[in-house]
């Protein structure tokens, strides 16, 4: 006697957290009940997935020097000592009294001496080291020095450089300006669809560089000293670029309220 073989069926069912197991029931063929099932939500009852737009940002910022530093230098050889300390003493005091008149502050001047014998004779040299802030200033110095000193007195040409502060701040900025640009192309798109930007769900800094001088292969990589002024501080600006990526949150247009 061969037995019949029952008709196949299929059960459609969706698994929930073990914690739900107690109070999920769902009904099966026969009136009985099994713990852990549950009818499956209708799309009208599923949570709707959150909108959002992605969007980048990038920028670009650049900073020119500020500080220079200017070296000048005075010597003297002479027989005896005493003279080749009182030759370079009084120009000495010279520079450092014009750059006094000048406004420069004490602090930012630095002097050093070096006396030693050379042969029969003594040889000392002195060097007036100064930190601008004004470059116009500085220049105005120079001119003046060279015009009031002889040969003996060498001006050196001037270092631009940053402080670690302004470069900081350098590469800050070019973030902060990479997210404005990036909020606002978000906000453009909002506003072509028709729709309300939210609130930043995401803000990512995916990029960033910096350098020193523009980048022109027709420009030699190190700068003559028959380099004007500006070229050198035009060379020693420093680029920083920055790229974000950054998600909003989308809300529906919202509806005026009629009065």
């Amino acid at each position: 006697m061969s037995l019949q073989q029952a008709p196949q069926s299929r059960v459609f069912v969706e698994l929930v957290p073990w914690a739900e197991r107690g109070r999920e029931n769902s009904l099966v063929s026969g009136g009985e009940t099994l713990p852990g099932l549950r009818r499956p939500l209708s799309s009208a009852q599923a949570p709707s997935a959150p909108r959002e737009v992605h969007v980048s940002g990038a920028a670009e910022v650049s900073a020119s020097p500020d500080r220079a530093q200017l070296a000048v230098r005075v010597s003297s050889t002479k027989e005896a000592a005493a003279e080749a300390k009182r030759s370079v003493g009084r120009r000495l005091d010279y520079i450092t009294q014009s750059l006094q008149q000048q406004g420069v502050q004490a602090e930012n001047v630095t002097v050093t001496k070096d006396f030693r014998r050379v042969e029969n004779a003594y040889h000392l040299e002195a060097e007036v080291c100064v930190t601008f802030t004004e470059f116009g200033k500085m220049q105005n110095i120079c001119n003046f020095l060279v015009e009031k000193l002889d040969s003996s007195v060498v001006i050196s040409q001037p270092q631009f450089y940053h402080t670690p502060g302004s470069v900081e701040n350098l590469r800050r900025q070019a973030c902060l300006v990479a997210v404005e640009n990036a909020w606002r192309k978000a906000q453009e798109v909002c506003n072509l669809v028709g729709q309300t930007l939210g609130k930043p769900l995401l803000i990512k800094e995916e990029e960033t560089k910096e350098w020193e001088g523009q980048i022109d292969d027709h420009q030699p990589s190190r700068l003559s000293s028959s380099s004007t002024v500006q070229e050198k501080i035009k060379s020693a600006t420093i680029y920083a670029t920055s790229k974000v990526f950054i998600t909003f949150e989308v809300k529906g247009k919202e509806k005026k309220k009629k009065l």
